[in-house]
């Protein structure tokens, strides 16, 4: 069976859609699009074709302006659906100037339809637009979407919260959708010799941390230091702390594995309740677990507060609320050993596997 992995705009080794692409390719032949910056030409490794297209992200001007500056590479990726021998399309986004057109040449082709959904599309899409402007485009997504959906054989959610929201919206039945989360890649075993008492907050894309420079500020005075592991931004200019670059994988798993704390508290818009965040299970949340490091999680964010609490994984907390949440915090810090014993039990639900990844060929290929 042929099957084309539509990247779009993910880079060649982004792990969501790289995963797809090596279990995939174990038993079936892969037509692999992905985004690059640089001159790179088609190439064929095994039973992968690698389709690497060139654009230039970072076009100045307002969010529309850089849509339309998408047409030409939309027209291209449209092109490859339109005229490559497959018999499967897996989907990683939507075509930003062409939302519709990719699933309605493959449902016209007779070909099976696989929507990988990273993010809540209708909210995250364009979500730096204002709020007006930003109201009218999340209703015309919702439309787009439910189309996007209805045409789709199979729909694949990181979070069940995600999953459940959409299907009350859009009407798409349950069996028609699959839950595969953002797993870590392999497991780091908790040793508390090696902790340093440390909060660190990862990723490559800043995030808003107001509210929770305020409780870093206390804890750094209180002994605690703060890094951020894989970028720097002028955003922690008014807060001690130390930061790395990108780093490889490996590396970033290895530094995340010292640390006493792994942050996840913070806004990627002004909306407190941007969906995209609260019913997200985001990489980081996964790589901290696998790493052997306890989470502090905002309580608003459901899908992954929910999991914390129930396993004892680490501490949800409302960053607003300054001196519960240091409480919370230091008292975790005097139960640190408990927390760190149920992180090694439960670990191996937050890695990739053998039997997560039959499970996962199983439903693509039903």
């Amino acid at each position: 069976m042929k099957i084309l992995i539509i990247g779009y705009m993910h880079p060649k080794l982004d792990k969501r859609v790289s995963r797809t692409v090596s279990s995939l390719s174990k038993s079936h032949e892969i037509i692999y699009q992905y985004w690059t910056d640089r001159e790179e030409k088609k190439y064929q490794d095994g039973n992968i074709t690698y389709i690497p297209i060139k654009y230039t992200k970072g076009t100045k001007g307002n969010p529309l302006r850089k849509l339309l500056n998408r047409r030409a590479l939309d027209k291209i990726i449209c092109d490859l659906i339109k005229n490559e021998d497959y018999d499967i399309l897996y989907m990683h986004h939507f075509l930003a100037s062409r939302p519709l057109e990719p699933f309605k040449i493959a449902k016209k082709r007779n070909k099976k339809i696989v929507y990988d959904i990273h993010e809540y599309h209708p909210e995250n899409f364009l979500a730096e637009l204002p709020a007006i402007i930003g109201d009218l485009k999340t209703a015309v997504l919702w439309h787009l979407f439910k189309k996007q959906l209805k045409l789709s054989d199979l729909a694949i959610f990181v979070s069940g919260e995600t999953r459940n929201d959409v299907i009350d919206k859009v009407g798409i039945t349950k069996d028609k959708t699959f839950i595969m989360p953002n797993y870590a890649n392999f497991i780091l075993k908790p040793d508390i010799q090696k902790k340093q008492k440390e909060i660190v907050l990862v990723g490559k894309v800043t995030r808003k941390i107001e509210d929770e420079k305020k409780l870093l500020n206390i804890l750094i005075n209180k002994g605690f230091s703060f890094k951020v592991i894989g970028m720097d931004s002028q955003e922690f200019d008014d807060i001690p702390h130390a930061s790395t670059s990108f780093l490889p994988y490996n590396e970033m798993m290895e530094e995340l594995s010292k640390a006493a704390f792994s942050l996840i508290s913070y806004n990627t818009v002004k909306d407190r309740h941007y969906k995209n965040d609260i019913f997200a299970l985001p990489h980081k949340y996964y790589d901290s677990i696998a790493a052997g490091t306890p989470v502090i999680v905002k309580e608003s964010f459901i899908s992954m507060a929910k999991q914390v609490e129930e396993l004892g994984i680490g501490l949800v907390i409302n960053p607003s609320n300054t001196e519960q949440s240091i409480e919370k915090i230091q008292k975790a810090y005097e139960n640190y050993e408990t927390i760190l014993k149920n992180i090694e039990k439960y670990q191996k639900y937050f890695v990739w596997s053998q039997e997560k990844e039959q499970e996962f060929l199983k439903i693509i290929e039903l």
